[in-house]
């Protein structure tokens, strides 16, 4: 008997061992994570590239051509006088000679953050502060690598290499929640996506930057409490605030200028850009030639665009290109704009799909590159010797990707053949770049091909994460396409148990984002709520359900019609399209249609309720994170290139808002929030919740105290995942 009994417990462990399963700290903690390579920038010479170490404590120099390391750049154990030990990122001077080395960083916002920079000596192994004044803000070499600008306290500095670094300040009116000199302010920073606002003329001779006079747009509070992860000692009594300036929908924002500072003469003018007085700045940069700053407008309904060139010393602006559009112009058309000596390549909507556009430096349309019932997402560059251009689309699927080149007749090469989704990044002379595929199965891959698609070595394949994987329950990712009672196809993927019986029927939790111009449907292995291959679904369908997403009108890839549809009254459509969703899942007959569920975050927890109250009981239960309830509540920006303003369009945003909702929703609804939120505001949550309440509406509620937008930190993302999947379990089995 006891050498059974021993028998039975080696037989029974051996079986635990072999049945592993997804947890909910896998799901948290991200513990299935996939490889990348960090920080890396291309050289000058077009043969080799920079990256940093997995350990942040060198800078290694790479050949593009065999993928092989050539050298360490940087070291932080054999530099002289380096006094840490890691460090967080860098910034090469324009000839390589000297590394900007960035430490202590601290965010901010989404793209900003402060950091103690060095300055790293290649030749002579030496680092140096950039400033003993305090962090700075996205310093910047000048093109002749003699001067490095950055921000600090809202001002501009400079320091002069070649004098003994003497620091000299350019602004002096910089002033928290007044003046901002060379950073964008919030709003900016968040929805025009940058996070630096000067720039340096092709000479060196001049700075240019945008400044910003906030100071009549409204001040936003934010409570603070004492917390924990990490704890607030200042709080322990009485909470806190954070103020900061938060433009509303329809509210004034900041006034924008642009200056340019003689560096030698120390004169700084204002330029005369012709712009509204409730007009957007959201990008400014020198071209090669110093006396051409481009300067580039919108109006406040976002639906002109202008690109001007300023000549800095004399303030005159020319107008290069205007790009209008009946309803809102796509941040595409100042993300994506590339300037060479004579000519400069852009997108643009204009045909209905986003596509590349060539004119001479003088404004003078050349042709326009790509043609086709398809999506370029990004523009890589222009081969300048051999005229052809490289770019990435999604020419044949909208659900996958390529990088292409195309040359001066036309005739297209597709330059990566493995169906999913494909990024690159090109070696400056554009004869390399480094790709980097995946697909719903398939963690990423890193090669380095040439520019006829070859592929010339692999740095990352990923196979440890495979084969970890290959051991656990991991759902097959099925696509799929339907049609709405409407007539439209929308596309969709879905994740079954493991050991899915189709003679079964399964409750179904449907997850979605739903924003302008977004994609939750693709073939990528970031597929999935938490991304990662899917992991929260797989987690999921451990537990009996079957996860699905469908990516409804308003959302990208499929041109702008499909995109734009929604123009004036966003939610609205996309909520009849989850609500379609459903119902076809409905008619699946292993879908439990009685027992769906639906949630997301940001704009997807906005669709949840949204979707719960379009007036057709389809979901049982819902799950609404950091969503935004009322456009009103939310940012100019945004809110507005979608909604134009409350004052513009009060049937809209009543339309759009949840509170107008509220006697239609149905099923059990969980509210998530974080309190400190400088994105998406508490407000939200707390004034749908009173709404909920007035109208005698019960559902529950989740606050994480001085979380902001991410909810993270401490326990807080375990805690988050397990209140979700519990109400899931709970709601819909």
């Amino acid at each position: 008997m006891k050498k059974l009994s021993i028998f039975l417990f080696v037989f029974c462990c051996v079986l635990t061992a072999a049945a592993q399963h997804f947890s909910i700290n896998d799901v948290a903690n991200i513990t299935y994570r996939s490889k990348s390579i960090r920080s890396v920038k291309a050289c000058n010479d077009g043969e080799t590239y920079t990256q940093i170490s997995g350990d942040y404590k060198r800078i290694m120099k790479y050949s593009f051509k065999t993928g092989k390391e050539i050298e360490t750049v940087f070291d932080t154990s054999k530099a002289r006088e380096c006094t840490f030990k890691t460090f967080d990122d860098y910034i090469m001077s324009p000839d390589e000679s000297l590394i900007l080395i960035q430490t202590q960083t601290k965010h901010i916002y989404r793209r900003s953050f402060t950091a103690v920079y060095y300055i790293y000596n290649v030749k002579n192994n030496k680092l140096e502060p950039l400033s003993e004044g305090g962090p700075q803000q996205v310093p910047l070499f000048s093109p002749d690598g003699t001067q490095i600008a950055f921000v600090r306290d809202n001002n501009i500095w400079l320091i002069k290499l070649l004098f003994g670094n003497a620091e000299s300040q350019v602004t002096n009116d910089g002033k928290y929640n007044e003046i901002i000199n060379g950073i964008p302010d919030w709003v900016y920073e968040e929805e025009f996506e940058f996070n630096r606002a000067f720039d340096f003329s092709a000479d060196s001779k001049m700075i240019a930057y945008i400044r910003f006079d906030e100071s009549k747009v409204p001040m936003f509070n934010i409570p603070y409490y004492k917390g924990l992860e990490p704890e607030h000692e200042q709080y322990k009594q009485y909470p806190g605030f954070y103020s900061y300036k938060y433009p509303l929908a329809g509210v004034d924002n900041s006034k924008v200028t642009v200056h340019t500072f003689d560096i030698k003469s120390k004169v700084d003018r204002t330029l005369d850009v012709p712009l509204d007085a409730d007009g957007y700045i959201p990008r400014i940069k020198f071209t090669d030639d110093p006396e051409k700053l481009a300067v580039m407008t919108l109006n406040r309904q976002q639906n002109r665009y202008d690109l001007y060139f300023a000549n800095p010393r004399s303030t005159l602006c020319k107008l290069i290109l205007r790009d209008q559009d009946e309803r809102y112009v796509k941040e595409g058309v100042y993300n994506g704009i590339q300037f060479y000596p004579t000519h400069f390549v852009v997108m643009s909507e204009k045909d209905g799909y986003n596509h590349l556009y060539f004119y001479t430096i003088g404004g003078n349309l050349v042709k326009q590159i790509t043609k086709g019932d398809f999506v370029v997402s990004d523009f890589m560059g222009w081969d300048q010797a051999k005229n052809e251009f490289y770019y990435i689309s999604n020419e044949g699927s909208p659900l996958r990707s390529n990088v292409w080149k195309v040359d001066a007749k036309g005739r297209k090469t597709k330059l990566t053949n493995d169906e999913g989704t494909n990024s690159a990044i090109f070696s400056k002379n554009m004869h390399y770049f480094i790709n980097t595929f995946s697909n719903a199965t398939t963690p990423p891959v890193i090669t380095i091909k040439d520019n006829t698609g070859k592929t010339l070595s692999t740095l990352e394949d990923n196979n440890t994460l495979k084969n970890e994987l290959a051991n656990l329950p991991m759902p097959k990712k099925e696509f799929f396409t339907f049609k709405t009672s409407q007539g439209t196809e929308l596309n969709g993927w879905m994740m079954k148990p493991v050991n899915f019986d189709p003679n079964k029927k399964y409750p179904v939790i449907m997850h979605q984002y739903s924003g302008p111009g977004s994609q939750q449907v693709l073939d990528q292995w970031y597929i999935g709520a938490m991304g990662n291959g899917g992991i929260f679904e797989a987690y999921m369908t451990e537990h009996g359900f079957i996860c699905a997403c469908v990516d409804g009108r308003g959302t990208g890839g499929r041109g702008a019609d499909f995109e734009k549809c929604t123009y004036m009254a966003i939610g609205v459509k996309e909520a009849q399209d989850q609500v379609e969703a459903a119902k076809y899942l409905q008619s699946l007959p292993y879908v439990d249609g009685q027992n769906i569920g639906i949630w997301g975050w940001s704009y997807g927890g906005y669709e949840t309720i949204m979707a719960m109250s379009e007036g057709t009981p389809v979901f049982k239960a819902g799950v609404a994170i950091a969503a935004p309830t009322d456009w009103r509540f939310y940012d100019s920006v945004y809110t507005e290139r979608f909604m134009r303003t409350p004052q513009e369009n009060i049937g809209g945003y009543d339309a759009s808002s949840c509170m107008t909702r509220i006697n239609k929703l149905h099923g059990k609804l969980l509210l998530i929030q974080g309190t400190a939120d400088d994105n998406v505001h508490y407000q939200n949550d707390a004034e749908y919740a009173e709404a909920l309440v007035q109208a005698d509406k019960q559902f529950d509620q989740q606050l994480y105290t001085n979380r902001d937008h991410g909810i993270y930190g401490g326990n807080t993302r375990r805690h988050l995942m397990t209140k979700v999947t519990e109400y899931f379990i709970n709601n819909l089995k």
